[in-house]
């Protein structure tokens, strides 16, 4: 298999090839390699590499398969997982100096899964600092860049699980999203993006574990879910990753959902949709705005949806998510790190330690939530669909610094979260799929279901896939053309 046969082929793709044997998982592993040694001098996706266990890996499916032995839905193929994520034996550093050599001693369960299903861990994406902003830079790592475009960044904070998919190192990446993490890189990158409900992907002992300071995780917002190229692989991954475990208090069962029938099947026609351009008073780039409407407008053509263009509900909800961000950090467990390890940390994070929250700023944001929670019930009460832009602006730089307006104000890098974190509040499930290209770059639509549809938003998503089909980053760097 050459690295141009690689590239286009999908995750179902080298499952099957290399179920039946017409492909050794060694020489996807090989051919994987050698895309990844071209591309990561531009867009420094990596964290860390696991060359030699990747290797170890194939050649131990290669040798199963030539005894006879049954594989999982994943077998041979290659997936990056984020470096929040832990991974057993191999360097987790969290974006932070504080954990820079650390090695975990367990796997996270979507890890073990992804193992288990017979998939090849290539190595851990750069995300920045413990995933507190939607860039991918931090004090260890070269900033990563969007292969749309090697000056602007691919957005965050799974920032390098989503520049190696768009630039065609594997086909299956593991992100995590607290606000917007997997959506957002996956729309400024081109990539499909799914944020199940919450609980249905299992998390433990990463995201909520106290013997990590600072990289344990937003309990009650955060999620773990595949960035992918297309709506059917990231139904394939969640099928292994997706459900209970006793281990995690908050997940739930997924018997309900039939993950790769809900990405090949029809949707209904005649769903109930609302359309929100704008998050109430704050503005979305128009050049966005216009493609995201020519879409759903096409979508509902095509579908015949009930589409009505709406606002969402007027809860004023970013201090509320901010400070509960804040509550389900270990600010004291990091302070003591700093002290202990005397390393700096990014910006972002030293903002955060510099926050002291009274006790009102608390109780007001669980209210706040509740209201806005409630809210929302009520808006899905009487719809089926919410479809929104992914994110309200264009990528801005690789680097994380500078600024953006939108219709004259001021915009920044917390503004790519606008219309991400309210469903991380909420806990619905949410996908980002592309919809279009604005001035060379990839534009994401954002749909999200009812708590619990997880099916719904997978058959929309596939079903917009079809009208709506992505373009691939040009890879420039490339030195030989896709076939």
């Amino acid at each position: 298999m050459t690295p141009n046969e690689y590239t286009e082929l999908t995750a179902l793709d080298i499952r099957d090839l290399v179920s039946s044997r017409q492909v050794s998982a060694l020489e996807v592993i090989e051919a994987a390699f050698a895309v990844l040694e071209e591309a990561e001098p531009h867009i420094h996706a990596f964290a860390t590499l696991d060359k030699e266990g990747a290797i170890r890996a194939a050649r131990q499916l290669d040798a199963d398969l030539a005894q006879g032995q049954s594989v999982g839905p994943l077998a041979g193929v290659p997936v990056a997982i984020k470096d929040l994520v832990l991974t057993k034996g191999l360097r987790t550093t969290f974006g932070s100096r504080l954990y820079k050599d650390f090695i975990p001693e367990d796997d996270d369960i979507v890890v073990e899964r992804l193992k288990a299903a017979g998939a090849i861990v290539i190595g851990k994406t750069n995300a920045s600092e413990f995933g507190y902003s939607a860039h991918g830079c931090n004090l260890l790592f070269e900033p990563t860049c969007n292969p749309w475009d090697l000056t602007k960044t691919p957005g965050g904070s799974s920032a390098g699980s989503a520049a190696a998919v768009a630039a065609k190192v594997c086909p299956l990446s593991i992100g995590s999203d607290g606000g917007g993490s997997i959506r957002i890189p996956s729309a400024l990158t081109g990539n499909v993006g799914i944020k199940a409900s919450m609980g249905r992907v299992p998390l433990w002992p990463g995201c909520r574990d106290e013997r990590l300071p600072g990289a344990s995780g937003w309990e009650s917002l955060e999620h773990v879910g595949p960035i992918t190229r297309n709506v059917a692989d990231a139904a394939l991954m969640l099928s292994v990753i997706a459900g209970a475990d006793r281990r995690d208090r908050l997940s739930n069962n997924t018997s309900d959902v039939d993950w790769l029938a809900a990405a090949s099947s029809d949707i209904p026609r005649g769903l109930r949709v609302a359309y929100w351009p704008d998050w109430n008073d704050q503005p979305t780039d128009p050049r966005i705005k216009e493609k995201v409407t020519e879409a759903v407008g096409k979508l509902s053509e095509v579908y015949g949806f009930d589409v009505v263009e709406s606002s969402p509900p007027a809860v004023e909800i970013v201090k509320a998510f901010q400070t509960i961000m804040a509550l389900e950090t270990d600010i004291t467990g990091i302070r003591r790190l700093v002290e202990q390890s005397q390393e700096p940390v990014g910006e972002a994070l030293h903002e955060l330690l510099a926050r002291r929250l009274p006790f009102e700023a608390a109780t007001d944001a669980i209210t706040t939530r509740k209201a806005f929670v409630n809210a929302m019930a009520v808006v899905m009460g009487s719809i089926d669909l919410i479809l929104t832009p992914t994110v309200a602006l264009l990528p801005m730089a690789a680097d994380g610094t500078g600024k953006s307006q939108i219709a004259g104000k001021d915009v920044s890098y917390d503004d790519y979260a606008r219309f991400t974190f309210p469903f991380n509040l909420t806990g619905q499930p949410a996908a980002s799929i592309q919809c279009g290209i604005v001035d060379g770059f990839p534009v994401g639509l954002q749909i999200v279901g009812r708590h619990l549809d997880d099916a719904t938003v997978l058959r929309a998503a596939a079903a917009f896939e079809r009208v709506l089909p992505p373009q691939s980053a040009p890879l420039k760097w490339r030195k030989v053309t896709a076939m």
